[in-house]
């Protein structure tokens, strides 16, 4: 499974950090490569819109994250704006958010 996620926005935005990252599970642990997976079941990634939340009105300073699931069967984009309410959603999030600050993190 690989999944490319994005996040733009917020309050203290940083162009470099928004770029998209590349989270492949045949690069994970075998412990991360199945929590990514079972998170992606939890969230029912593949039965999300495209666009799962909108940014309340006025709310410039909310992160969007933009996900994609590549399964090499099937591949689906998800858009979620924060305040993410769906808590399995919430939860893939958080771990994309950890993998991609290791990635980006200087060895």
């Amino acid at each position: 499974m690989r999944v490319q996620f994005k996040t733009e926005g917020g309050i203290a935005h940083f162009p470099g950090l928004s770029r998209p990252v590349l989270i492949d599970s045949a690069a994970l642990t075998a412990e991360d490569a199945e929590e990514l997976r079972r998170l992606v079941e939890a969230a029912r990634f593949f039965e999300q819109p495209a666009s799962a939340s909108a940014p309340p009105r006025g709310a410039a300073d909310y992160r969007r994250h933009t996900i994609t699931v590549d399964t090499g069967e099937r591949q689906h984009t998800v858009q979620v704006a924060e305040p993410v309410a769906d808590g399995d959603l919430r939860n893939l999030i958080r771990f994309l958010e950890a993998k991609a600050r290791a990635l980006r993190r200087p060895e």
